[in-house]
């Protein structure tokens, strides 16, 4: 039977969970449907984060970025779902997902989304010469 879209995250442990370190997915093909119309609405998810005890696998994330291809949702909703989805799942010590909507009726809509565990902060920057 072929693969079919799912909810269901799945993840693996973080090989080195004593350092922090930025995983980033950039997802090209996220789809969506207009809640007020019904036309398909195109996006660019851009995930990053720094994993505590979990990362995600990315067959799980590309099966669940597909299911919401036959679903209506605001930009702002979806977002937003998606990442308390994956901060669910992870449980991340930082998580910030960036969806860049295609344009729609010649605008076009960014939607950026963070979570930050309680008490975790990031390393300063480091500008090398």
């Amino acid at each position: 039977m072929p693969t079919q879209p799912s909810r269901q995250l799945e993840t693996f442990d973080n090989p080195d969970t004593q350092r922090d370190y930025t995983i980033r997915i950039e997802i090209p093909e996220f789809t969506c449907l207009c809640p007020k119309t019904g036309q398909p609405d195109f996006a660019t998810l851009q995930l990053e984060y720094v994993p505590a005890a979990k990362c995600v696998e990315l067959k799980a994330l590309k099966i669940y970025v597909w299911s919401y291809r036959d679903q209506g949702a605001f930009h702002e909703a979806v977002t937003n779902r998606i990442l308390d989805d994956l901060v669910t799942a992870l449980h991340p010590r930082f998580m910030r997902i960036t969806a860049r909507f295609n344009v729609r009726g010649g605008i076009y809509t960014t939607v950026v989304a963070e979570h930050r565990a309680h008490g975790w902060q990031a390393a300063e920057l480091v500008t090398l010469p």
